[in-house]
């Protein structure tokens, strides 16, 4: 987090009380990133109003610049000047999709998170982050070189969060059922799964000093835990990974990350591993 030098900010004039701006300057205020403000439009000139919020910016001692944009779509309209700008990070305000809409259609801040390179913050209310919980949703059940990387990525960045807004940090890890047809016996008592998932995640808890009483290693599917914890801790972000699955199996199954953003109550951030990025990058560039 603190390594982000540029954030693009997604504002939008039919919605003057801009959550997302809110949580670009909290962030700015502490990284002393430049914002660029991203107005999404074809149709109508909103020159006039971001001039006004740049002047706004510039006399609160923010570095500051616009754009009104578009590019056949939202999602690419923004992945386009991400890329052109070279932001480290997007902010976005989200707003739930009818959901008739969303049965029919994939909703543009799926796609979002499905295709942008970088990370993506999607700020859903106006609750403080100061001094508030900060959730870490990890698998540490996949361990391999890629998943390990993106973990500690993900408490990273929850620990720079929690750093920056004076807030605590917790870590969460959905675990299996146990299975009596399970090759490892391990995995055919609930204790023993338990007891695996808190020694994986034992190197987070040292090196960010993460006690008991803040990881949550429970059984069950990640997309509902994760919103549930959320909920129990009243947590004013939640930072999760995604391997952002496209093509048929991306649709029919979809990623935790999708399938959470509407089921939490507190802001997200959604990360990639390297290796994600890296090619959607390239496809980006193919365009």
């Amino acid at each position: 987090m603190q390594a982000i030098r540029s954030i693009l900010v997604v504002v939008e004039p039919d919605r003057p009380a801009s959550f997302a701006l809110k949580r670009a300057k909290l962030i700015a205020g502490v990284t002393q990133s430049h914002l660029h403000l991203l107005v999404c439009d074809k149709k109508q000139d909103h020159a006039a109003y971001l001039e006004q919020l740049a002047g706004e910016l510039h006399g609160e001692g923010y570095s500051v610049s616009t754009e009104q944009f578009w590019l056949e779509n939202l999602h690419q309209t923004i992945i386009s000047v991400q890329q052109a700008e070279g932001c480290g990070l997007v902010i976005k305000q989200h707003v739930a999709e009818n959901p008739l809409k969303k049965a029919l259609l994939t909703p543009d801040d799926w796609k979002l998170l499905r295709y942008c390179p970088g990370p993506v913050l999607m700020v859903k209310s106006e609750r403080p982050w100061t001094g508030g919980v900060i959730l870490a949703a990890v698998d540490v059940g996949n361990h391999d070189g890629e998943h390990r990387t993106l973990h500690a990525s993900i408490v990273n960045h929850g620990f720079d969060i929690a750093n920056l807004a004076h807030g605590h940090l917790h870590v969460i890890s959905a675990h299996p059922s146990p299975m009596l047809s399970a090759a490892d016996p391990t995995f055919q008592l609930k204790d023993t799964i338990e007891a695996r998932y808190r020694e994986q995640a034992r190197a987070f808890q040292n090196e960010y000093d993460i006690g008991d009483d803040r990881l949550h290693i429970e059984e069950g599917p990640a997309d509902v835990l994760i919103p549930y914890v959320a909920q129990k801790l009243q947590a004013a972000v939640t930072v999760i990974g995604t391997v952002a699955r496209t093509g048929l199996s991306g649709a029919l199954i979809g990623n935790t990350a999708e399938v959470v953003l509407d089921n939490l109550e507190s802001d997200v951030l959604v990360l990639k591993p390297d290796a994600i990025i890296a090619h959607l990058e390239a496809l980006v560039a193919q365009r």
